[in-house]
């Protein structure tokens, strides 16, 4: 008996891709016009990115500054990018403009400007004549930033709104260029200050990766009315800044910057011991089911 011979439909599907019968959307109708949704194209928001990269190029120049020797404005250069570092998260907040872009641009942008910078500006104003132990130092401080960074990024859904878990990286950054301000603004000489040098910046980027709590003025509401006094206080801070720019700006972050020893103080009396090193890694990825 000869075989039957199996009929091949007209319409073949080699005509089309692999995949194309399986993800075509099947249609009620024969004939209807279907359509496949096209996903929204992700831009990227001009307005809290400017300030971000205004604050990178702070860093930048602050880098640039230093080689050539002008430590005074590769000092504040990194207290401009504080200011515009601490505006950008709050215009994404006002015009509703956050994205995961911006907050990865922000965390790039503050590691040259509160990581980076600091560093190569200490090393470059006093720490280059320490020979090796003058780079380590640099280099601790450095990667101490890129760690601090690193955690406040997975941590930030789970950690409390009110503190900082270790010194934030602006504040560490405030400490050293606040100290080359003032001893430039003072005339000493950098080369008999390595060894303060070399003090500030270990313990600016060892406490970046403590634990201790640095209070964040995050519950802090501007649109809550204040009493009378309030503008007032602001008024005389304003005053007492500019009349003595390196000598205030860095007794301000030094205190800030003892702060979350005496917070840490203060729970330990009250029972609530915070261990100041992180020995384990907090996993905060759960599975879907």
């Amino acid at each position: 008996m000869a075989p039957i011979l199996k009929r091949k439909p007209k319409g073949s599907f080699k005509l089309f891709p692999k995949g194309a019968r399986k993800n075509a959307p099947v249609s009620a109708h024969v004939g209807e016009d279907v359509r496949v949704p096209v996903k929204p194209r992700r831009g990227i928001y001009l307005l809290p990115n400017a300030f971000t990269t205004a604050a990178l190029f702070c860093g930048f120049y602050a880098i640039v500054m230093a080689m050539d020797q002008r430590f005074d404005q590769s000092a504040l250069a990194i207290f401009v990018a504080m200011v515009l570092d601490s505006l950008d998260g709050r215009v994404a907040r006002m015009t509703n403009t956050q994205s995961e872009f911006g907050a990865q641009y922000d965390s790039l942008s503050d590691m040259i400007s509160f990581g980076a910078a600091p560093a190569l500006v200490a090393y470059e104003w006093s720490l280059k004549g320490m020979g090796k132990l003058g780079w380590l130092a640099a280099f601790v401080y450095c990667a101490g930033a890129a760690l601090r960074l690193a955690r406040f990024n997975t941590n930030i859904g789970v950690v409390d709104k009110r503190y900082f878990q270790g010194l934030p990286s602006p504040a560490a950054a405030a400490l050293v260029a606040g100290f080359v301000l003032l001893m430039e603004d003072l005339h000493f000489l950098r080369h008999d200050l390595s060894w303060s040098t070399w003090s500030i910046t270990l313990f600016a980027g060892l406490t970046m990766v403590t634990n201790v709590p640095f209070y964040s003025f995050k519950d802090v509401n501007l649109r809550k009315s204040v009493p009378f006094i309030a503008p007032f206080l602001i008024v005389l801070a304003y005053v007492a800044v500019v009349s003595d720019p390196p000598k205030v700006l860095f007794g301000l972050f030094v205190l800030y910057g003892l702060s979350g020893y005496v917070v840490l103080l203060w729970r330990w009396r009250k029972g609530r011991p915070v261990s100041i090193v992180q020995t384990t890694v907090d996993d905060h990825h759960h599975d879907d089911k």
